[in-house]
């Protein structure tokens, strides 16, 4: 029997806030998994997390504070040219 199975594998938090996903999806045969994938995405301070897995929604809740957001967003803003 085959199986999918995707799951949050990895959560870090870098210098700049930005909590960096990754997510692996794995194809299983009789338990045993026969292939895999990997895709990443970041959640920057002020993004909606809403919809990420709970562990994600924990550490976003933990990290992105009003000053983390505002720091963050004043950086992007002065990287703009």
């Amino acid at each position: 029997m085959l199986e999918k199975v995707i799951s949050v594998d990895l959560i870090e938090v870098v210098e700049n806030g930005c909590v960096q996903v990754r997510t692996k999806t794995a194809i299983l045969e009789d338990g045993k998994q026969i292939s895999g994938t990997f895709h990443r995405h970041v959640v920057a301070p002020g993004d909606d997390y809403s919809k990420q897995d709970a562990r994600v929604k924990a550490i976003c809740a933990a990290t992105h504070t009003a000053a983390v957001v505002a720091a963050y967003k004043a950086a992007q803003a002065a990287a703009t040219p």
